[in-house]
């Protein structure tokens, strides 16, 4: 009997409202302290699953890329909190400045991300890992030595994203891990063409690669997502991505990967005055919803949560409460120094 195509879900363009959603709920921790102290305010609450020898997962951008995350905030952490860790990341699908082990090391020098081990970790090959109750893949091609680390930090610049709607910790491991020619490949695109998977379907085939990778961490797995220079355009635009207008928010943590990227996608929706429009549009146009309710279909979390205010005694609140003196529209601040449409001259 021949097998079955399968067949993507629906509404990935829909918003469920927190109070429409139903199961088990996780806690996300929550600052607007944009700065090293803030996220070292919410490592220090996620930090206790790392061991061994930890890796770091970031996306450190094309190179002069104008809204990665600032280099200072992770050089801050990582010689306060993890002296010994490993940034890691894959060389590219499509041909950029980090399409090549070469060229990526290159960009990895303009960007500046010098002050600690970078790993490009499909420079030496790949390894398949497998892929439990997905339906598009049973097992997703990573970076051969990512194989080589105990525990992962996934320190995310939450944004948007051409294809994807919004790149959150979910999208940073999903394609970020895959590696460059086979795993990349293989979300993207279809044996005879390329670049031709879209919507619904990208969107599980995201969830499932980044499955297979953090069943192979687990336990020892945690999520940072940063709300802070927030284009509708990835950071793999690098400065051709579009204007930033949606404002900066904060920074979330958990240890439940669900959590905290619905947690962040509640934080758009909650802006006031209409501050998170354009990102909404994105992902919606996108039908990028889907990553969340495929997640929690493959059950990789909760979609529920109690939102903790660092700011305010581990006060619990709501995402509309975490924005309400959020002010619509974005202003520069002292980290956007590279050359670009964003940058503060």
């Amino acid at each position: 009997m021949a097998e079955t195509k399968p067949v993507p879900g629906k509404d990935g363009n829909k918003y469920v409202p927190f109070e429409e959603r139903t199961g088990e709920s996780s806690v996300v921790f929550f600052t607007r302290d944009l700065s090293e102290e803030g996220l070292k305010k919410v490592y220090d609450k996620v930090a206790s699953v790392l061991c061994g020898k930890v890796a770091v997962k970031l996306h450190t951008g094309e190179a002069e890329g104008p809204n990665i995350i600032p280099r200072p905030w992770v050089k801050e952490l990582l010689e306060s909190r993890l002296p010994e860790a490993t940034i890691i990341e894959t060389n590219t699908y499509y041909e950029g400045s980090r399409y090549t082990t070469e060229e990526h090391r290159k960009t990895l020098d303009i960007n500046g991300w010098t002050f600690c081990p970078v790993d490009i970790t499909d420079a030496d090959g790949v390894a398949a890992l497998p892929v439990k109750g997905g339906k598009w893949f049973t097992e997703m091609h990573v970076g051969k030595s990512m194989l080589n680390y105990d525990s992962l930090l996934v320190l995310t610049h939450f944004k948007g994203h051409v294809m994807g709607g919004f790149g959150g910790s979910n999208k940073n491991i999903g394609i970020g891990c895959a590696d460059g020619r086979i795993g990349k490949g293989e979300i993207h695109s279809s044996p005879n063409l390329s670049w031709d998977i879209r919507e619904e379907e990208l969107m599980e085939r995201i969830s499932e690669s980044t499955k297979a990778t953090i069943d192979f961490f687990a336990p020892h797995v945690c999520y940072i997502n940063t709300m802070r220079n927030m284009s509708v355009s990835c950071d793999c635009e690098g400065p051709g991505a579009e204007p930033v207008v949606t404002p900066d928010v904060g920074i979330l943590g958990s240890l439940d990967i669900l959590a905290v990227d619905n947690a962040c996608m509640d934080l758009i929706y909650a802006l006031p005055e209409g501050g998170g429009k354009a990102l909404v549009e994105r992902v919606e146009t996108r039908h990028g919803l889907r990553q969340l309710s495929y997640m929690k279909e493959l059950g990789m979390g909760n979609d529920r949560y109690v939102l903790i205010d660092l700011d305010n005694g581990e006060k619990e609140i709501t995402a509309a409460q975490a924005v309400k003196d959020v002010k619509p529209g974005w202003e520069p601040d002292r980290y956007n120094t590279f050359w670009g449409r964003n940058k503060h001259r």
